[in-house]
C-alpha cells in the first residue's frame, strides 16, 4: 500500500493540483513524462477541433492540423511549439468566453494549465541539454500508440515544422483580429 502511494504513512511531497499544474521537474524522466503528457492534451484537443469541423466548416481543419503539430514539437521539446500552443489555447479561451460563461471552461483552464506546465518542461530541457554528459532517454519502443507518440513525432517534425510556423502565424493573426473586432464592437452581418 505504501509502494502505490495509497497509505497515509507516506506523506505526499506535493498535492495532485500542483502535480497537474506545475509539477516538479528534476530529471529527463519528468521532462519526458510531461511532453507525451503534452502530446496527448495537443492530441485530445485537435480532436475536439476535427469534431467541431462538421459544425463551423472546413476552416477548423486549420486548428486540427495546428494542434497536432502543436504536440509533436512538444514531443520534440520544441520552446516554440510549446509556446504557442498555450498562447493560441489561452486567445482561443478568452475569444470564447465573450461575455457569457462556457459549459467547458473548467476543462479548458486544465488544459491550459497543462500547457504551460509543458512550457517550463522544454525549457528545463533546454537548459540540460547544455550540461549534458549523456543521451536523454530513448523513447519506448513498442505497440501502435507508443509509435504514435514516441516514434512518429520525431520523423513529422523535421518537415512539419515549417507547417506549424506558417499555422502559428495565420493562428495567432485570426485570433488577435477575431479579438480587435470584439474588443471595438464590430459585428459581422450575416
Amino acid at each position: 500500500m505504501q509502494n502505490l502511494g495509497l497509505s497515509d504513512s507516506t506523506p505526499a511531497t506535493q498535492s495532485r493540483w500542483k502535480s497537474l499544474a506545475w509539477p516538479s521537474i528534476g530529471n529527463d524522466y519528468d521532462v519526458e513524462y510531461l511532453t507525451r503528457q503534452g502530446f496527448s492534451i495537443c492530441f485530445l484537443i485537435s480532436g475536439v477541433s476535427l469534431l467541431v469541423t462538421f459544425f463551423i466548416g472546413p476552416v477548423g481543419l486549420f486548428a486540427v492540423v495546428f494542434y497536432y503539430l502543436a504536440g509533436v514539437g512538444i514531443r520534440v521539446r520544441s520552446r516554440f511549439a510549446a509556446v504557442s500552443a498555450f498562447v493560441i489555447y489561452l486567445l482561443d479561451i478568452v475569444l470564447s468566453l465573450r461575455g457569457s460563461f462556457e459549459p467547458w471552461l473548467f476543462l479548458r483552464l486544465l488544459f491550459l494549465a497543462l500547457l504551460a506546465a509543458n512550457i517550463r518542461a522544454t525549457f528545463l530541457a533546454a537548459k540540460w541539454a547544455e550540461t549534458r554528459t549523456e543521451p536523454p532517454p530513448l523513447p519506448v519502443r513498442g505497440g501502435l500508440f507508443d509509435s504514435f507518440g514516441d516514434v512518429w513525432p520525431r520523423k513529422i517534425w523535421p518537415a512539419g515544422q515549417y507547417v506549424f510556423y506558417v499555422l502559428t502565424f495565420l493562428m495567432a493573426l485570426f485570433l488577435v483580429v477575431a479579438l480587435a473586432m470584439v474588443a471595438f464592437g464590430v459585428r459581422v452581418r450575416r
